[in-house]
């Protein structure tokens, strides 16, 4: 007797088809599972004995072989327990009727109750794409799986609930479809809340308005971290493309909840600095999307910098580059996006303040060198903006004036973005931080006067090809936020100032 019904599989973002075939056969009682499966889906068969039983079926008391078809793509998790279960009652004649146009998802718990599980919405998109009618899966994964337009779903609770709906006897009603609306940052971290600190504020803006990497350099206390965790608050809000590709991020990574079944407000994650270099940028035997995949159209926040391992550090700098993570493995190749906004913070010494105009600075001038040296060259030149962030004055403190709210920065942010997108449209590129060799030639168009300006500085400066590209893009950020067509000397000379901090610190002597 034998059986084949449709499931699902993914393997990082890539999602694929898996046809679920079961025969029944005489011999001795044995149940095998073939396909490359691991060890979540080889213990299937303890999972799947005991819910068929559990829900008043009888098990076959025959040599059982399971195939996961392709057999060359290994296949992970306990999701394929329903549909491997599901074959069976069919192949053992205990369930009737066509199932050729559905797909089935789920983890079988003993008792025949569904769990949960993860990848639900990249595998529900490629079940869209191969034209099936409906996806069968576990009620928890409903909400997710419903942000797929046009894809009937339908929320199981259990085996027996999904044999009900199969034979007629109980419908379960499809999931009504997710529509999605634009969220912008809760304002519970607002820049109304930040005393002084106008230098730091502006080159935020303009980070956020391009969607620019920044390092901010300060001694203890003058509000590195305040100051970046209140960056999201003056994001512009997710695209729905912008939310499906990060939702899918997640949903692989087990992140999304019924209560929230796609991200709307754009990430931000602040790994402490013992994370791994697999932590950070993804790895382990069934390779998982990292930090930095998981701040995809976000915010990465490094706070304290230095304190990373060199190693970690460095993992970043590709990624950085290409806005996206490849992991290679024996048995596979995966590769996650992470178009991300970097920022990050430290002092610049061990005990924080060299350079400050407050307090005098103990550490020995090797002690500072060895501290700042852990920040490599080729990061730093990475990092679009350099802003010295310096204590909050007396008088700013105890002010009784509000400060800008970031509703205010948010919409010269938005404006500045949109100006953006509607230059680049169609040509895949979003925001200024993203633009390619060709395209930074043609829209970086800048006056007689800017384009000396720029000459001198990479002359004296002594500025690599790389600085001299991203001085580019900051300058066309700050020339969008004052909608201007042209990039003008003011706008190179501002930009420039945000990169020679580092001459301050990294070329001492």
């Amino acid at each position: 007797m034998y059986a084949a019904l449709n499931s699902l599989g993914f393997l990082g973002l890539d999602s694929f088809v898996v046809s679920v075939e079961v025969d029944i056969a005489n011999g001795m009682p044995n149940f095998d599972i073939v396909g490359l499966p691991d060890a979540a889906v080889r213990e299937a068969k303890d999972r799947v004995r005991s819910a068929i039983k559990n829900t008043g079926f009888a098990f076959p008391v025959s040599h059982i072989t399971v195939n996961l078809a392709p057999a060359d793509i290994k296949k992970v998790g306990p999701l394929y327990d329903l549909p491997i279960a599901v074959a069976i009652l069919k192949a053992s004649g205990q369930m009737a009727g066509e199932l050729d146009r559905f797909a089935f998802i789920g983890e079988l718990s003993l008792s025949g109750a569904l769990h949960p599980v993860t990848g639900v919405l990249p595998m529900v998109s490629k079940a869209k794409e191969h034209g099936f009618e409906a996806v069968f899966l576990p009620a928890q994964n409903a909400a997710e799986a419903s942000v797929v337009d046009g894809m009937s779903v339908y929320p199981v609770e259990s085996l027996e609930q999904l044999t009900g709906h199969l034979s007629g006897a109980k419908r379960v009603e499809a999931a009504a479809p997710y529509r999605f609306e634009a969220v912008r940052a809760p304002l519970s971290l607002d820049f109304s809340e930040v005393k002084g600190q106008a230098q730091a504020k502006r080159a935020l803006e303009i980070a956020a308005a391009g969607a620019h990497n920044i390092l901010l350099i300060g001694p203890p206390g003058s509000g590195k971290s305040m100051l970046a965790k209140r960056l999201p608050s003056i994001l512009p809000p997710m695209t729905f493309e912008e939310a499906m590709e990060t939702t899918k991020i997640h949903s692989i990574a087990g992140m999304v909840t019924p209560e929230r079944p796609i991200v709307s407000v754009r990430p931000f994650r602040s790994p402490h600095h013992t994370v791994s270099p697999a932590g950070l940028t993804g790895g382990g035997s069934n390779p998982k999307p990292g930090e930095v995949s998981l701040a995809h159209n976000g915010v990465l926040f490094l706070d304290e910098l230095p304190e990373f391992p060199r190693a970690t550090m460095e993992v970043l700098r590709q990624p950085m580059e290409d806005a996206r993570v490849t992991i290679s493995r024996a048995q596979c190749r995966l590769t996650y996006p992470c178009s991300v906004m970097l920022v990050a913070a430290m002092n610049p010494c061990p005990c924080g303040y060299y350079g400050s105009p407050t307090r005098r600075c103990g550490c020995s001038e090797a002690a500072v060198g060895r501290y700042l040296g852990r920040v490599s060259g080729p990061l730093l030149d990475r990092l679009d903006l350099h802003i010295e962030v310096l204590p909050v004055e007396f008088d700013h403190l105890t002010a009784k004036g509000k400060e800008e709210p970031s509703e205010a920065i948010r919409k010269r942010v938005e404006r500045a973005r949109t100006f953006q997108l509607e230059r680049y449209r169609g040509s895949g590129v979003s925001c200024n931080a993203r633009l390619t060799p060709s395209l930074l030639e043609k829209v970086c168009v800048m006056s007689d006067d800017a384009s000396r300006l720029l000459k001198n500085a990479f002359q004296n400066l002594g500025l690599s090809a790389r600085a001299y590209d991203r001085i580019l893009k900051v300058s066309r950020t700050i020339a969008d936020m004052e909608q201007s067509g042209q990039i003008k000397a003011a706008h190179i000379a501002e930009a420039v100032r945000y990169r020679s901090l580092d001459r301050k610190y990294w070329s001492r002597g």
